[in-house]
Protein backbone atom coordinates (compact mmCIF):
# COMPACT_ATOMS: atom_id res chain seq x y z
CA UNK A 1 0.00 0.00 0.00
CA UNK A 2 1.14 3.33 -1.06
CA UNK A 3 0.88 5.71 2.25
CA UNK A 4 1.70 9.00 3.10
CA UNK A 5 4.26 10.63 5.84
CA UNK A 6 0.61 10.47 7.52
CA UNK A 7 -0.26 6.53 7.38
CA UNK A 8 -3.03 7.52 5.10
CA UNK A 9 -3.27 6.17 1.09
CA UNK A 10 -1.70 8.18 -0.58
CA UNK A 11 -4.79 10.67 -2.46
CA UNK A 12 -4.21 10.85 -6.09
CA UNK A 13 -7.00 13.00 -8.02
CA UNK A 14 -6.83 13.39 -11.84
CA UNK A 15 -8.77 16.43 -13.70
CA UNK A 16 -9.09 17.95 -17.22
CA UNK A 17 -9.92 15.19 -19.26
CA UNK A 18 -13.86 13.89 -19.48
CA UNK A 19 -12.87 11.02 -17.18
CA UNK A 20 -14.09 7.05 -17.36
CA UNK A 21 -15.12 5.09 -18.11
CA UNK A 22 -12.91 6.02 -21.45
CA UNK A 23 -15.32 6.42 -24.31
CA UNK A 24 -13.72 9.23 -26.21
CA UNK A 25 -10.13 9.72 -26.69
CA UNK A 26 -6.30 9.35 -25.77
CA UNK A 27 -6.57 11.08 -22.54
CA UNK A 28 -9.57 9.14 -21.27
CA UNK A 29 -7.91 6.52 -21.92
CA UNK A 30 -4.58 7.02 -20.39
CA UNK A 31 -6.38 8.11 -16.79
CA UNK A 32 -8.52 4.24 -17.22
CA UNK A 33 -5.35 3.03 -17.89
CA UNK A 34 -2.52 4.60 -15.00
CA UNK A 35 -5.62 5.10 -12.85
CA UNK A 36 -6.51 1.27 -12.73
CA UNK A 37 -2.84 0.40 -12.24
CA UNK A 38 -2.18 2.79 -9.23
CA UNK A 39 -5.37 1.26 -7.31
CA UNK A 40 -3.92 -2.24 -7.75
CA UNK A 41 -0.79 -0.52 -6.66
CA UNK A 42 -2.62 0.70 -3.28
CA UNK A 43 -3.18 4.64 -4.51
CA UNK A 44 -6.40 6.03 -3.30
CA UNK A 45 -7.90 7.69 -6.79
CA UNK A 46 -10.00 10.04 -7.83
CA UNK A 47 -11.26 10.66 -11.10
CA UNK A 48 -13.49 13.56 -12.15
CA UNK A 49 -15.73 13.48 -14.97
CA UNK A 50 -17.78 15.79 -17.22
CA UNK A 51 -20.30 12.73 -18.78
CA UNK A 52 -23.84 14.14 -18.60
CA UNK A 53 -25.98 11.57 -17.20
CA UNK A 54 -23.14 9.25 -15.85
CA UNK A 55 -24.09 7.88 -12.23
CA UNK A 56 -21.42 5.56 -11.69
CA UNK A 57 -19.37 6.73 -8.66
CA UNK A 58 -16.62 3.89 -9.04
CA UNK A 59 -15.13 2.39 -11.82
CA UNK A 60 -12.31 0.22 -11.51
CA UNK A 61 -11.30 0.90 -8.04
CA UNK A 62 -11.30 4.36 -9.59
CA UNK A 63 -13.60 7.00 -7.39
CA UNK A 64 -16.02 9.10 -10.07
CA UNK A 65 -17.31 12.89 -9.44
CA UNK A 66 -19.43 13.81 -12.19
CA UNK A 67 -18.83 17.69 -11.99
CA UNK A 68 -20.82 20.12 -14.63
CA UNK A 69 -19.82 22.16 -17.65
CA UNK A 70 -20.87 24.92 -19.98
CA UNK A 71 -21.28 22.88 -23.58
CA UNK A 72 -19.24 25.68 -25.11
CA UNK A 73 -16.35 24.85 -27.24
CA UNK A 74 -13.96 27.48 -25.65
CA UNK A 75 -15.18 27.34 -22.37
CA UNK A 76 -16.15 23.70 -21.63
CA UNK A 77 -13.00 22.26 -20.66
CA UNK A 78 -11.91 25.05 -18.49
CA UNK A 79 -15.50 25.38 -16.94
CA UNK A 80 -15.39 21.65 -15.69
CA UNK A 81 -12.15 22.21 -14.52
CA UNK A 82 -13.01 25.40 -12.52
CA UNK A 83 -15.55 22.92 -10.72
CA UNK A 84 -13.44 20.34 -10.27
CA UNK A 85 -10.93 21.97 -8.25
CA UNK A 86 -13.44 23.60 -6.46
CA UNK A 87 -14.72 20.43 -5.28
CA UNK A 88 -11.33 18.72 -4.79
CA UNK A 89 -9.81 21.51 -2.90
CA UNK A 90 -12.85 21.87 -0.04
CA UNK A 91 -14.15 18.31 -0.32
CA UNK A 92 -11.44 16.38 -1.68
CA UNK A 93 -8.38 17.03 -0.18
CA UNK A 94 -6.08 15.24 -2.49
CA UNK A 95 -2.08 14.59 -1.95
CA UNK A 96 -1.26 15.37 -5.69
CA UNK A 97 -3.04 16.61 -8.47
CA UNK A 98 -2.49 15.36 -11.98
CA UNK A 99 -3.61 18.42 -14.55
CA UNK A 100 -4.15 17.17 -17.80
CA UNK A 101 -4.58 19.73 -20.82
CA UNK A 102 -2.73 23.05 -20.58
CA UNK A 103 -5.19 25.08 -21.23
CA UNK A 104 -6.24 24.02 -17.76
CA UNK A 105 -3.48 26.28 -16.34
CA UNK A 106 -4.80 28.52 -14.44
CA UNK A 107 -6.50 26.35 -12.22
CA UNK A 108 -2.39 26.08 -10.81
CA UNK A 109 -2.58 28.92 -8.60
CA UNK A 110 -5.73 27.58 -6.27
CA UNK A 111 -4.21 24.16 -6.25
CA UNK A 112 -1.08 25.76 -4.94
CA UNK A 113 -2.81 28.05 -2.61
CA UNK A 114 -4.36 25.48 -1.27
CA UNK A 115 -0.85 23.63 -0.87
CA UNK A 116 -1.92 20.77 -3.18
CA UNK A 117 1.11 19.59 -5.37
CA UNK A 118 -0.25 19.25 -8.75
CA UNK A 119 1.62 18.23 -12.44
CA UNK A 120 0.60 19.86 -15.63
CA UNK A 121 0.10 17.18 -18.91
CA UNK A 122 0.76 19.73 -21.38
CA UNK A 123 -0.84 17.54 -24.32
CA UNK A 124 1.06 18.38 -27.66
CA UNK A 125 1.18 22.12 -28.98
CA UNK A 126 -2.10 23.49 -28.72
CA UNK A 127 -1.92 26.83 -29.99
CA UNK A 128 -0.96 25.26 -33.22
CA UNK A 129 -4.63 24.06 -33.90
CA UNK A 130 -6.97 25.99 -36.67
CA UNK A 131 -9.96 25.76 -34.37
CA UNK A 132 -7.95 27.63 -31.96
CA UNK A 133 -7.35 30.74 -34.58
CA UNK A 134 -7.52 34.32 -32.71
CA UNK A 135 -8.76 34.24 -29.33
CA UNK A 136 -8.23 30.99 -28.69
CA UNK A 137 -4.83 30.32 -30.32
CA UNK A 138 -3.46 33.29 -27.71
CA UNK A 139 -5.19 32.02 -24.99
CA UNK A 140 -3.34 28.82 -25.95
CA UNK A 141 -0.02 30.52 -25.93
CA UNK A 142 -0.31 32.30 -22.96
CA UNK A 143 -1.55 28.51 -21.21
CA UNK A 144 1.86 27.00 -22.97
CA UNK A 145 4.09 29.73 -21.09
CA UNK A 146 1.55 29.88 -17.66
CA UNK A 147 1.57 26.04 -17.38
CA UNK A 148 5.74 25.95 -17.81
CA UNK A 149 6.08 28.79 -15.27
CA UNK A 150 3.57 27.77 -12.65
CA UNK A 151 3.59 23.87 -12.65
CA UNK A 152 5.41 21.95 -9.66
CA UNK A 153 6.01 19.28 -12.58
CA UNK A 154 5.46 19.89 -16.17
CA UNK A 155 4.77 16.48 -18.08
CA UNK A 156 5.54 16.14 -21.76
CA UNK A 157 4.35 12.99 -23.57
CA UNK A 158 7.14 13.05 -25.93
CA UNK A 159 10.51 14.05 -26.20
CA UNK A 160 9.75 16.31 -29.37
CA UNK A 161 7.33 18.44 -27.16
CA UNK A 162 10.05 18.92 -24.18
CA UNK A 163 12.32 20.03 -26.59
CA UNK A 164 10.09 22.52 -27.34
CA UNK A 165 9.64 23.75 -23.49
CA UNK A 166 13.18 23.39 -22.99
CA UNK A 167 13.88 25.48 -25.91
CA UNK A 168 10.91 28.45 -25.50
CA UNK A 169 11.22 28.59 -21.60
CA UNK A 170 13.85 27.07 -20.22
CA UNK A 171 11.85 24.18 -18.63
CA UNK A 172 12.65 20.59 -18.11
CA UNK A 173 10.12 18.30 -18.85
CA UNK A 174 9.27 14.64 -17.33
CA UNK A 175 9.13 12.98 -20.40
CA UNK A 176 6.20 10.37 -19.93
CA UNK A 177 4.58 8.92 -23.10
CA UNK A 178 0.86 7.28 -23.20
CA UNK A 179 0.91 3.20 -23.64
CA UNK A 180 -0.77 0.70 -25.73
CA UNK A 181 -0.97 -3.13 -25.92
CA UNK A 182 0.57 -5.61 -28.17
CA UNK A 183 -3.07 -7.24 -29.46
CA UNK A 184 -4.38 -9.90 -31.41
CA UNK A 185 -8.20 -9.23 -31.68
CA UNK A 186 -9.12 -11.01 -34.73
CA UNK A 187 -11.33 -10.12 -37.52
CA UNK A 188 -14.85 -11.65 -36.54
CA UNK A 189 -16.63 -8.45 -36.36
CA UNK A 190 -15.59 -6.75 -39.66
CA UNK A 191 -18.46 -8.10 -41.43
CA UNK A 192 -20.64 -6.01 -39.44
CA UNK A 193 -19.31 -2.92 -41.31
CA UNK A 194 -19.25 -5.35 -44.78
CA UNK A 195 -15.24 -5.48 -44.60
CA UNK A 196 -12.73 -8.10 -44.71
CA UNK A 197 -9.16 -8.48 -43.44
CA UNK A 198 -6.89 -6.72 -45.39
CA UNK A 199 -9.20 -5.85 -47.72
CA UNK A 200 -8.90 -2.14 -46.56
CA UNK A 201 -7.47 1.10 -45.81
CA UNK A 202 -8.09 2.78 -42.49
CA UNK A 203 -8.20 6.62 -40.98
CA UNK A 204 -8.96 7.20 -37.42
CA UNK A 205 -9.50 10.85 -36.52
CA UNK A 206 -10.80 13.70 -35.47
CA UNK A 207 -11.95 15.87 -38.52
CA UNK A 208 -9.51 18.78 -37.42
CA UNK A 209 -7.29 20.75 -40.34
CA UNK A 210 -3.73 19.41 -38.06
CA UNK A 211 -5.10 15.77 -38.36
CA UNK A 212 -5.48 16.20 -42.33
CA UNK A 213 -7.88 13.74 -43.03
CA UNK A 214 -9.16 16.17 -45.49
CA UNK A 215 -5.54 15.61 -47.50
CA UNK A 216 -5.88 11.90 -46.86
CA UNK A 217 -9.54 11.79 -48.56
CA UNK A 218 -8.37 13.71 -51.32
CA UNK A 219 -5.20 11.66 -51.81
CA UNK A 220 -7.22 8.59 -51.77
CA UNK A 221 -9.70 9.74 -53.95
CA UNK A 222 -6.88 10.47 -56.70
CA UNK A 223 -5.45 7.10 -56.55
CA UNK A 224 -5.64 3.74 -58.50
CA UNK A 225 -6.14 1.69 -55.06
CA UNK A 226 -9.71 -0.55 -55.65
CA UNK A 227 -9.86 -1.47 -52.15
CA UNK A 228 -11.92 0.93 -49.76
CA UNK A 229 -10.42 3.74 -47.43
CA UNK A 230 -12.82 3.41 -44.03
CA UNK A 231 -12.54 6.61 -42.06
CA UNK A 232 -13.60 6.74 -38.38
CA UNK A 233 -14.67 9.82 -36.64
CA UNK A 234 -16.15 13.47 -36.62
CA UNK A 235 -16.14 17.05 -35.18
CA UNK A 236 -18.66 18.31 -33.26
CA UNK A 237 -16.98 21.77 -33.42
CA UNK A 238 -16.23 21.53 -36.64
CA UNK A 239 -19.08 21.41 -39.11
CA UNK A 240 -17.71 23.35 -41.80
CA UNK A 241 -14.36 21.28 -41.71
CA UNK A 242 -15.90 18.06 -41.84
CA UNK A 243 -18.30 18.90 -44.99
CA UNK A 244 -15.22 19.90 -46.41
CA UNK A 245 -14.23 16.14 -45.84
CA UNK A 246 -17.15 14.81 -47.22
CA UNK A 247 -17.08 17.30 -50.66
CA UNK A 248 -13.57 16.04 -51.26
CA UNK A 249 -14.78 12.05 -50.90
CA UNK A 250 -17.18 13.48 -53.37
CA UNK A 251 -19.40 10.23 -54.64
CA UNK A 252 -16.30 7.40 -54.68
CA UNK A 253 -17.73 4.61 -53.40
CA UNK A 254 -14.50 3.24 -52.00
CA UNK A 255 -14.20 5.93 -49.42
CA UNK A 256 -16.97 5.11 -46.43
CA UNK A 257 -17.54 7.18 -43.60
CA UNK A 258 -18.23 5.34 -40.33
CA UNK A 259 -18.96 8.37 -37.93
CA UNK A 260 -17.05 8.44 -34.45
CA UNK A 261 -16.86 4.66 -33.32
CA UNK A 262 -16.46 3.94 -29.30
CA UNK A 263 -16.51 0.11 -29.21
CA UNK A 264 -13.02 -0.50 -28.48
CA UNK A 265 -12.92 -4.04 -29.79
CA UNK A 266 -14.68 -3.28 -33.13
CA UNK A 267 -11.51 -0.41 -33.61
CA UNK A 268 -9.02 -2.86 -32.35
CA UNK A 269 -10.35 -5.36 -34.71
CA UNK A 270 -10.32 -2.38 -37.53
CA UNK A 271 -6.52 -1.44 -36.41
CA UNK A 272 -5.23 -5.13 -36.66
CA UNK A 273 -6.86 -6.05 -39.85
CA UNK A 274 -6.19 -2.60 -41.98
CA UNK A 275 -3.61 -2.85 -45.26
CA UNK A 276 -2.32 0.71 -43.85
CA UNK A 277 -3.22 3.35 -41.28
CA UNK A 278 -3.48 6.38 -42.02
CA UNK A 279 -2.25 8.72 -39.63
CA UNK A 280 -2.13 13.12 -40.29
CA UNK A 281 -1.59 14.15 -36.82
CA UNK A 282 0.72 16.85 -36.88
CA UNK A 283 0.97 19.00 -33.65
CA UNK A 284 0.07 16.09 -30.66
CA UNK A 285 3.13 14.59 -28.91
CA UNK A 286 2.48 10.82 -28.73
CA UNK A 287 -0.85 10.03 -30.08
CA UNK A 288 -3.02 7.44 -28.30
CA UNK A 289 -4.77 6.04 -31.57
CA UNK A 290 -1.24 5.88 -33.71
CA UNK A 291 0.27 3.64 -30.68
CA UNK A 292 -3.13 1.55 -30.45
CA UNK A 293 -3.01 0.86 -34.53
CA UNK A 294 1.17 -0.03 -34.15
CA UNK A 295 -0.01 -2.04 -31.25
CA UNK A 296 -2.36 -4.29 -33.32
CA UNK A 297 0.16 -4.73 -36.33
CA UNK A 298 -1.17 -1.79 -38.33
CA UNK A 299 1.23 -0.55 -40.98
CA UNK A 300 1.78 3.28 -40.52
CA UNK A 301 1.35 5.56 -43.62
CA UNK A 302 2.60 8.82 -41.27
CA UNK A 303 2.62 12.53 -41.76
CA UNK A 304 6.07 13.92 -41.59
CA UNK A 305 6.40 15.81 -38.52
CA UNK A 306 8.90 14.73 -35.25
CA UNK A 307 6.37 13.55 -33.32
CA UNK A 308 5.27 10.64 -35.75
CA UNK A 309 9.01 10.25 -36.36
CA UNK A 310 10.09 10.03 -32.88
CA UNK A 311 6.75 7.46 -32.43
CA UNK A 312 7.36 5.39 -35.02
CA UNK A 313 11.27 5.45 -34.77
CA UNK A 314 11.20 5.92 -38.43
CA UNK A 315 9.60 2.37 -39.26
CA UNK A 316 6.29 3.81 -41.26
CA UNK A 317 5.79 5.31 -44.92
CA UNK A 318 5.90 9.47 -44.51
CA UNK A 319 4.11 12.04 -46.44
CA UNK A 320 3.54 15.38 -46.66
CA UNK A 321 0.99 16.44 -48.68
CA UNK A 322 -1.74 14.83 -50.75
CA UNK A 323 0.40 14.32 -54.36
CA UNK A 324 2.67 12.03 -51.91
CA UNK A 325 0.20 10.29 -50.49
CA UNK A 326 -1.41 9.40 -53.42
CA UNK A 327 1.94 7.84 -54.82
CA UNK A 328 2.37 6.02 -51.82
CA UNK A 329 -1.49 4.48 -52.41
CA UNK A 330 -0.70 3.61 -56.08
CA UNK A 331 2.61 2.02 -55.22
CA UNK A 332 0.62 -0.03 -52.79
CA UNK A 333 -2.35 -0.92 -55.02
CA UNK A 334 0.61 -2.11 -57.72
CA UNK A 335 1.76 -4.73 -54.91
CA UNK A 336 5.35 -2.85 -54.92
CA UNK A 337 5.21 -2.11 -51.16
CA UNK A 338 4.12 -5.57 -50.52
CA UNK A 339 7.02 -6.67 -48.41
CA UNK A 340 8.19 -3.37 -47.11
CA UNK A 341 4.39 -3.32 -45.35
CA UNK A 342 4.67 -7.33 -44.08
CA UNK A 343 7.79 -6.09 -42.66
CA UNK A 344 6.19 -3.26 -40.66
CA UNK A 345 3.82 -5.45 -39.14
CA UNK A 346 6.29 -6.96 -37.40
CA UNK A 347 8.50 -3.49 -36.24
CA UNK A 348 5.25 -1.99 -35.17
CA UNK A 349 4.53 -4.21 -32.48
CA UNK A 350 7.71 -4.71 -31.46
CA UNK A 351 8.27 -0.73 -31.24
CA UNK A 352 5.19 -0.68 -28.90
CA UNK A 353 6.31 -4.21 -26.72
CA UNK A 354 10.03 -1.92 -26.06
CA UNK A 355 8.76 1.68 -25.78
CA UNK A 356 5.06 1.99 -24.93
CA UNK A 357 4.14 -0.55 -22.28
CA UNK A 358 1.36 0.79 -19.76
CA UNK A 359 3.22 -0.73 -16.92
CA UNK A 360 6.41 1.05 -17.17
CA UNK A 361 4.41 4.50 -17.85
CA UNK A 362 2.79 3.78 -14.41
CA UNK A 363 5.94 3.47 -13.05
CA UNK A 364 6.90 6.82 -14.41
CA UNK A 365 3.86 8.22 -13.13
CA UNK A 366 4.00 6.66 -9.42
CA UNK A 367 7.73 8.31 -8.88
CA UNK A 368 6.48 11.56 -10.43
CA UNK A 369 3.70 10.95 -7.55
CA UNK A 370 6.05 10.30 -5.57
CA UNK A 371 7.77 13.25 -5.88
CA UNK A 372 4.88 15.69 -5.50
CA UNK A 373 3.53 13.85 -2.63
CA UNK A 374 6.51 15.00 -0.50
CA UNK A 375 5.81 18.34 -0.79
CA UNK A 376 1.99 17.96 0.33
CA UNK A 377 1.22 20.92 3.06
CA UNK A 378 -1.37 19.46 5.22
CA UNK A 379 -3.87 22.31 6.18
Amino acid sequence: MRSSEYGERVKVTIMGTRGVPAQYGGFETAVEEIGTRLVERGYDVTVYCRNPGQTITEYRGMHLVNAPAIRHRMAETLSHTTASTAHAIVRGHPDVVLLLNAGNAPLLKPLALAGIPTAIHLDGLESRREKWRGAGARYYRWAERASVRWGQEVIADAQAIADHVRAMYGRECVVIPYGAEVIEPGSARLGELGLEAQGYHLVVARFEPENHVLEAVGAFRACAETRPLVVVGSAPYSQDYVQAVRRAAGDDPRIRFTGSLYDQDLLDQLYANAITYIHGHSVGGTNPSLLRAMGAGAPVLAFDVEFNREVTADEALFWGGSAALTRVFDAIAAHELDDRLADLRILSRQRVADAYQWDAVTDDYEALIARLAARRTRR
